[in-house]
């Protein structure tokens, strides 16, 4: 009778779906039984009944879960899986956390403060950033372009193929920063080295990296003799707060780093970069943002699908928030600007990469983790276009103090402010 029931509510939520416009969703049951069109673009075939729940509260990052521990199978394009799997939500999953009234508002931001804390400890975060890059070079290199850059190109024009905006947004990022030849510069979280190679190549700067990821680091370090860059660029394995801050850099970028800084440990983050960088020096900082200013994840289980399966530990903050904290640090905030949909575009070009060698991929990582990225980058692209979550890139610079001199009158840095440089 019970079992009836469900299936009459899961029906009619079906029979909801099929008359929106958009893709179509059935669900195939153990035993054969099928709810739902004939013809639906997508298909669910569960081997239990327990992710019924799940879809009928919307539940999206459940049932991903679900999918991920084989508990039901998805068949179907995976852009119309995570358009179904949109208009199955049934609450802004960026308005996740309601404000609470003292004192149990402070009550909640202390233990998430607490808890912020105690997991990003130096130690758990070479544990969460090994976790996460060093699955395998060879998984990552199937879908990302061939400078291996994890994080959101720049289309600075429409036919752009990925490796092309990846280019276009190192090369954005280095016209931000105004490099120059002799310039030491820094790159905190390099990744797999492609911006510190690029402004090396391209900008004659002295150029440090560091990461936590030992096999980023071992690839960094066998691309700088391969280029012939040894002497002018340096790569360490090594946690940003142990980096030796007696010889301040000229210019600094940390790209798709500071969300794994945790919030609790923003303020310190940027109070380091601070004393990393020279007076009147420039800092581009290229982070993903929270959609919302109040959630501390992403609500309908898709920051707890998040936080299992990809990226242990990541924490977002709305940009205006970013901004407050960069500016009790002592850093001036000059440019910010939001690549949202450039994000959604580039992660669709990495999940159309990964669809296109499924089998590999699975000979390389597994099943388990093919099925976790596949609707990591397909979710997270429709996250981006939904506005979601969003990629700031805020360009802040250490005053020097000194009003008479800089590009302009009371510029205090190297930053002229105007945005026509970018453009020569």
């Amino acid at each position: 009778m019970l079992e009836s029931v469900v299936y009459d509510h899961v029906a009619g939520r079906l029979d909801t779906l099929a008359a929106q416009s958009g893709p179509s969703l059935a669900l195939l049951l153990p035993g054969g039984r099928r709810l739902g069109p004939a013809d639906a673009a997508v298909r669910l075939r569960l081997h239990s009944l327990t992710p019924l729940p799940h879809l009928l509260a919307g539940k999206i990052g459940r049932l991903a879960q679900a999918y991920v521990e084989g508990k039901l199978d998805i068949e179907g394009s995976m852009r119309d899986v995570v358009t179904v799997a949109g208009s199955l939500v049934r609450a802004d999953p960026t308005d996740a956390t309601r404000p609470l009234p003292p004192p149990l508002g402070w009550w909640r931001e202390w233990l998430q403060r607490g808890r912020s804390k105690a997991r990003h400890r130096s130690d758990a975060d070479a544990r969460q950033v090994q976790q996460h890059y060093d699955i395998s070079d060879e998984f990552y290199a199937l879908w990302l372009d061939p400078q291996r850059i994890y994080s959101c190109a720049y289309y600075r024009e429409p036919g752009m193929t990925l490796a092309q905006a990846q280019q276009a947004k190192l090369e954005h990022i280095c016209r931000k920063l105004r490099l120059r030849r002799g310039e030491r510069f820094l790159d905190i979280g390099a990744g797999w080295g492609a911006l510190l190679l690029w402004a090396a190549q391209h900008h004659g700067v002295q150029a440090t990296g560091i990461t936590l990821s030992r096999n980023q680091h071992a690839h960094v370090e066998r691309r700088i003799d391969e280029l012939g860059l040894r002497g002018q660029v340096q790569m360490h394995l090594m946690d940003y707060r142990t980096l030796p801050d007696d010889a301040p850099y000229d210019k600094i970028a940390s790209v798709g780093m500071f969300e794994h800084v945790g919030r609790a440990n923003l303020p310190k983050y940027f109070a380091k970069i601070r004393r990393l960088l020279r007076p009147g020096g420039l800092l581009l900082n290229h982070g993903i943002t929270a959609g919302g200013t109040r959630n501390a994840q992403l609500g309908a289980g898709i920051g707890d699908f998040i936080e299992r399966y990809i990226f242990p530990g990541g924490e977002l903050l709305h940009v205006s928030r970013v901004l407050q904290v960069l500016a009790d640090a002592g850093l001036e905030g000059l440019d910010t600007e939001n690549l949202r949909p450039h994000y959604g575009r580039t992660l669709w070009d990495w999940s159309d990469a990964l669809e296109s060698c499924l089998d590999r991929g699975r000979q390389v990582v597994g099943e388990r983790t093919v099925r976790a990225y596949r609707l990591y980058l397909a979710g997270s692209a429709m996250a981006f276009e939904r506005g979601w979550m969003a990629l700031h890139q805020t360009l802040a610079s250490r005053p020097d103090g000194i009003v008479e001199a800089g590009p302009l009158r009371g510029a205090q840095s190297d930053y002229p402010f105007n945005r026509d440089y970018m453009a020569r």
